[in-house]
């Protein structure tokens, strides 16, 4: 965590960090909504841990070391006041499958995308969104946290593993296997079509599906094209795709005006 920066008291000081916490809020605070609701409730709840978590980043200003730090050092304040709401800790999970055993073996169907791109798109993207919150509250805790803070806080793997206290592989870990488990979720709920047969061995499937989570990592494009992927791999990349908009969609344009009000009224008094 940030060590603590001499600084200068009296009212320009205080105007200071009032202006640079109303800065926080209004880059961080749809995000950071999205986030207690995917990891410490909905409604309520997630509004009390908004305020909460500006109301002592608020009070702790001095000790950031770096505003650069700012976002990591928000979310690990969000994290501990959630933990204090709700008395629980992110323990290990049990144990942890290989990417051979997540990925779905051949079956008689396919999750059904053709109109992902059609007039029912929409349809198609509203019960992604569906499936995937429903998903998300399945996940234990110990792959959903590192989940809702990469693909929804939008965190870089270093930026949470500093709000973890984890390393960076093994974060870069967790979330590939939530990413997966995510998939098969969204890919089970969806309609399904008929599968062709197998057009690649297991390990090109597998070799694909390693380049696509590095891909989701960087938040950079894929490097194959469609026209290199047979119908299955791009069916399985295409969930995941799917099941990562369904995420980015949790999150709103902004704070809800009253909220706002009351989150500065608290973290700025």
């Amino acid at each position: 965590m940030p060590t603590s920066r001499p600084s200068p008291s009296g009212p320009d000081a205080e105007g200071e960090r009032n202006r640079e916490i109303t800065r926080l809020v209004d880059a961080e605070g749809a995000r950071l909504l999205a986030f207690a609701r995917r990891y410490c409730g909905d409604g309520s709840e997630a509004e009390d841990l908004v305020q909460e978590t500006f109301v002592q980043a608020f009070r702790a200003w001095d000790q950031l070391d770096d505003p650069a730090n700012a976002r990591a050092w928000l979310y690990a304040i969000a994290r501990r006041a959630c933990q204090r709401m709700h008395r629980r800790r992110s323990g290990e999970p049990a144990r942890l499958e290989s990417l051979d055993q997540l990925l779905p073996r051949p079956a008689a169907t396919l999750p059904d995308l053709e109109a992902e791109g059609g007039p029912h798109a929409e349809r198609l993207r509203a019960e992604a969104r569906e499936l995937v919150e429903r998903g998300l509250t399945e996940l234990p805790e110990a792959f959903r946290l590192p989940l809702v803070l990469a693909d929804i806080a939008e965190l870089s793997l270093a930026e949470i593993a500093s709000v973890l206290g984890l390393k960076e592989a093994t974060v870069k870990t967790r979330i590939h296997r939530a990413r997966l488990k995510l998939r098969a979720r969204l890919a089970a709920g969806l309609p399904q079509r008929p599968a062709p047969p197998p057009a690649h061995a297991r390990t090109v499937c597998l070799d694909l599906l390693r380049a696509k989570l590095e891909a989701l990592d960087r938040r950079a494009p894929f490097p194959y094209s469609d026209a290199a992927l047979c119908e299955r791999c791009r069916t399985l990349l295409g969930t995941l795709d799917l099941a990562g908009e369904a995420c980015a969609s949790f999150v709103g344009g902004e704070l809800p005006a009253g909220l706002r009000a009351r989150v500065l009224a608290g973290a700025t008094r």
